[in-house]
């Protein structure tokens, strides 16, 4: 069975001209070569600024770039015909779609209502800083473009327990809507700035059981349109455990499958907090390692004075392999977003090779690092940067080589600061399968290591040519394998350098 490599084929600045969906189609061919065995896509549906928005402000779930709705029928990545067309054309090639489910906040409401709300401390959110009062909010989504197609749910104050923005006096805040639903905010697993449920636009209030059943009608609908097989949910921080936890289990009886879905928890360098929503979800919900993230950025600033040996420590992907999805940059981390921390070029090549040539995690390639990107935006210091995010040109053979050759028993050799390594035997029935992975954040480096009796005799090359010269693996099964300073090298047998060839 092939290794699996997930790809986010998006970033936040692709641009916004309709053109993703057709890209991805005819992508397709070449990401399956290179060993992309599953894509992440962005928010399909129409969001609060039509063609221009990136799909996390969520206006109508139901409209897929179908309805003349916000100023535009498509959405910022095509219409609904391109994207069904486009997952039709990844399955052909057998790549599963995981959709981008976005389902903490509706924006951009039809009409508004005077409600009663609390208006409460933005730093922490269980403290009032007001009597209840009214204000005036859109909080009324009424889809009149749309119509009733597919759902004749209204949206009003009864389904959302906050809002940010009144609309008779202009003021804005973090108001608490009181309903027969709760007069506080959802329970959630932390108690950042209070209860961090609030995120933005109208928050959805999923203790409302009409709209329990409404985003379960949703689910049926989105899986029976585009037949996805997996979903990133955004978000999760925000959301009560509890919801996903039914949700979930509904969507999954639904389909008859597991539906892989791995949630979107953002916490640097917090492993036990990953670890707790692991357990309020049951070990049902797959995270992105936002701990190992941290630390790869961390060593991409560090050069040679990171200690490579503690690289996985205090990481999902050491203490929950199975739920851990690793990844080197997203959408949040690039250059001029909130979240901002990305990891340096020159170690792209090393952290790329840390995901995907090891045995443990479901490693998430990053489409500027495929392909590159380009773009202007204001930083937060206020002022434009014009940022250039170059490709990274190992990236597509890293790729092929976790499809090629990364199976087998792992060897690990890390054992010093600055260079360290790891071995996989491979397997009978993958030809000529196995490699060993020499890497360095300093001087060149070596390390002699067991890479398995099967390759004895065999000529051995560093297929990111690094390295030149060939190593005969002994009659131990070991061999002394080499890097170059501040550098990967990735060795496999020579008799494999035809597989790995890249066809663009």
């Amino acid at each position: 069975m092939q290794n699996g490599t997930m790809m986010q084929y998006f970033h936040w600045y692709y641009p916004k001209d309709g053109s993703l969906w057709k890209k991805v189609k005819q992508d397709a061919p070449y990401l399956a070569s290179i060993g992309i065995n599953s894509v992440w896509l962005p928010p399909a549906y129409k969001g609060t600024e039509g063609e221009y928005s990136i799909g996390y402000d969520v206006y109508d779930l139901y409209d897929l770039g179908e309805f003349d709705s916000k100023e535009s029928v498509r959405t910022k990545y095509g219409t609904r015909e391109e994207y069904l067309a486009a997952i039709e054309t990844l399955h052909e090639h057998h790549i599963q779609v995981y959709v981008d489910v976005v389902l903490n906040h509706l924006g951009g409401g039809d009409e508004t209502e005077v409600i009663k709300v609390l208006k409460v401390d933005p730093e922490n959110r269980t403290v009032a800083i007001s009597e209840p009062y009214d204000i005036e909010a859109f909080t009324k989504f009424t889809y009149p473009s749309r119509k009733d197609k597919y759902s004749s749910f209204k949206w009003d104050h009864t389904c959302f327990s906050g809002v940010d923005y009144d609309h008779r006096t202009g003021e804005t805040g973090i108001y608490n809507i009181l309903n027969d639903h709760g007069h506080d905010w959802d329970e959630l697993i932390t108690d950042e700035k209070g209860n961090f449920d609030y995120l933005m636009f109208c928050d959805i209030e999923f203790r409302n059981p009409a709209v329990m059943e409404e985003l379960k009608h949703w689910g049926k609908w989105y899986y029976e349109t585009t037949k996805f097989d997996g979903m990133r949910l955004d978000a999760v921080k925000h959301i009560s455990p509890k919801f996903y936890n039914e949700w979930l289990a509904y969507m999954r009886e639904l389909t008859g499958k597991e539906k892989f879905t791995v949630g979107e928890y953002w916490a640097p360098g917090n492993r036990e907090l990953l670890e707790t929503y692991i357990e309020a979800t049951e070990g049902k919900i797959s995270l992105f390692d936002s701990a190992l993230h941290h630390r790869l950025h961390t060593a991409s600033r560090s050069g040679s004075d990171y200690d490579l040996s503690t690289i996985f420590d205090d990481t999902l992907v050491a203490t929950h392999p199975h739920l851990a999805v690793t990844l080197v940059a997203n959408h949040d981390t690039q250059p001029l977003q909130a979240l901002e921390a990305p990891v340096d070029p020159w170690f792209a090549p090393i952290a790329y090779a840390l995901i995907l040539l090891r045995e443990k995690g479901y490693p998430c390639v990053f489409f500027p690092d495929l392909y590159g990107a380009e773009y202007t935006d204001k930083g937060q210091d206020g002022n434009e940067h014009h940022i250039v995010m170059p490709k990274i040109n190992a990236l597509p053979l890293l790729c092929k080589l976790r499809k090629e050759a990364s199976y087998g028993n792992e060897h690990s050799y890390f054992d010093h600061p600055n260079c360290i390594g790891w071995t996989r035997e491979g397997e009978d029935d993958v030809a000529h399968s196995g490699c060993a992975v020499v890497l360095s954040n300093g001087e060149a480096g070596s390390k002699k290591m067991f890479i398995g009796h099967r390759h004895t005799g065999k000529q051995f090359v560093d297929a990111l040519e690094q390295v030149h010269e060939a190593i005969t693996v002994d009659e131990s099964g070991e061999a002394t394998f080499t890097c170059a300073g501040g550098s990967v090298s990735v060795w496999v047998q020579k008799e494999l350098l035809p597989m790995l060839e890249i066809v663009t």
